[in-house]
């Protein structure tokens, strides 16, 4: 725990979903950071980059935790890959250039499972990540992303930045986004289902088959992986957070609403993407290198999922 000892540490998106847990729990180390710095994107917008030095020169930052991102579901993809693939891109390669120009001590880089190949075998390992072109539907983003990678190995080659790349799978948890423009597939299945009891209907309709599957990490464990990679890992080869589960877009769905207690009928629109086939991650390296492994049960954090957005909605 010294390693965070009086050091100031910069977290974008550290009022998003995943940033307030990075933050939230960088708040109960003792000894601490001595400051935790959250910049809002109205006074810092990291695609240009003047916005990214004077940052850096505002907060003084010894490390940073990258989360700012432009994210959505797949049909937010759909509509806005130019713009989800140049944010993301910028945000990223230009915080890392006025990091490594303002000297900071260690950038943590957060990537997407949405980098891996369209065909990954399954669980996927962090050697297969370059064996193939990302899921068409989700591929600018993913590709933006994984520039940082690229960036993160170029910079400790040439410079001896110290900077990590960790690539977090699908998250979930109390809080999480459920704008039906940009949410992702939990909290997506769960509004519909809350809503549709509240309004009478007697059906929803779902993306795709259900076929396609997928692995979810509670927001918490995720948030405790990021810091411990911060803590204990020094190189910048990947490294994949995840919990080791998979579950089809169809068992999930049933799941949701036998949890809900949504009694209408469940159809598919098989006219719309199911997105990537599988996913699923080896996640042995993460608890080999910096002892981390994912801790909450799945349906008792759904649970938790369900009841936030009731009390919420």
């Amino acid at each position: 725990m010294n390693f965070w000892s009086d050091k100031r540490v910069l977290v974008t998106g550290g009022s998003g979903f995943l940033g307030s847990r990075v933050v939230a729990k960088l708040g109960e180390i003792a000894p601490g950071p001595a400051a935790i710095v959250v910049p809002r994107r109205k006074d810092y917008d990291l695609v240009t980059f003047d916005n990214c030095v004077r940052l850096y020169q505002d907060a003084r930052p010894d490390v940073v935790i990258h989360l700012a991102a432009k994210v959505g579901g797949i049909g937010a993809n759909r509509a806005n890959p130019g713009s989800f693939f140049y944010d993301n891109l910028m945000m990223g390669a230009q915080l890392m250039e006025a990091g490594r120009q303002h000297g900071v001590a260690k950038f943590v880089s957060i990537g997407t499972i949405c980098s891996y190949p369209k065909f990954t075998p399954v669980p996927f390992k962090e050697e297969d990540l370059w064996n193939g072109y990302p899921e068409e539907t989700n591929a600018p983003y993913g590709l933006a992303k994984k520039m940082q990678l690229v960036q993160s190995q170029a910079y400790r080659q040439q410079y001896g930045f110290n900077s990590i790349f960790l690539l977090p799978v699908n998250l979930y948890g109390p809080g999480d986004h459920f704008d039906p423009d940009n949410s992702h597939v939990i909290p997506g299945i769960i509004k519909k289902c809350v809503d549709a009891m509240n309004y009478g209907d007697d059906h929803i309709t779902l993306w795709g088959t259900g076929k396609a599957t997928r692995e979810f990490l509670y927001v918490d464990d995720a948030a405790n992986g990021i810091l411990l990679a911060a803590e204990h890992y020094n190189i910048s080869d990947p490294v994949n957070i995840g919990s080791g589960m998979e579950i089809t877009i169809a068992d999930l769905a049933g799941l949701i609403v036998r949890m809900t207690g949504y009694p209408g009928e469940l159809r598919w629109d098989t006219s719309k993407p199911d997105g990537q086939p599988r996913r699923s991650l080896n996640v042995e390296k993460a608890e080999r290198l910096f002892g981390f492994r994912a801790h909450h049960r799945f349906e008792e954090g759904l649970q938790q999922t369900i009841d936030w957005y009731k009390s919420n909605r």
